[in-house]
């Protein structure tokens, strides 16, 4: 789970750390928790749960969402929201396709993609921008 360390070490100190490490941890659950036995392919339980006929990728696209939520508290920027919102509706409908769908998850890895975009928008220095960036977002969850 150390693949995504490099990047925490970038950020600025403002930054919560223990919120990055939490949405790792999902990601990691999610995407690559699990080794395929004779290879160096890994799987989280995305794919596993998204067996179940259509609630298991509505399961597992409600906690790809937990990232997303995480980093609008965070302060990402409103693009980067858009991404990762893209990523997790691709996560789920490619998901929901029979048989080919649960393949689609094993190799998508939407939540490994979302952190990743996180890491890289909070690492860029906002307050260096000229107006061109949008505001963050700021999203109340109770």
């Amino acid at each position: 789970m150390t693949e995504f360390d490099s990047g925490v070490e970038e950020l600025p100190q403002s930054v919560d750390r223990a919120a990055v490490e939490r949405m790792q941890t999902v990601a990691y659950v999610l995407d690559e928790g699990l080794r395929v036995p004779g290879t160096d392919f890994r799987i989280g339980v995305d794919p596993l749960i998204g067996v179940l006929p259509g609630a298991g990728d509505v399961l597992t696209g409600g906690f790809s969402m937990y990232i997303v939520l995480e980093a609008a508290r965070l302060g990402v920027s409103y693009g980067t929201l858009l991404k990762l919102i893209a990523n997790v509706c691709v996560d789920v409908a490619g998901g929901a396709i029979p048989v080919v769908g649960d393949v689609f998850d094993a190799v998508w890895k939407a939540n490994k993609r979302n952190v990743e975009l996180v890491l890289n928008d909070l690492a860029t220095d906002h307050g260096s921008t000229t107006g061109s960036e949008p505001d963050p977002v700021e999203i109340e969850v109770e």
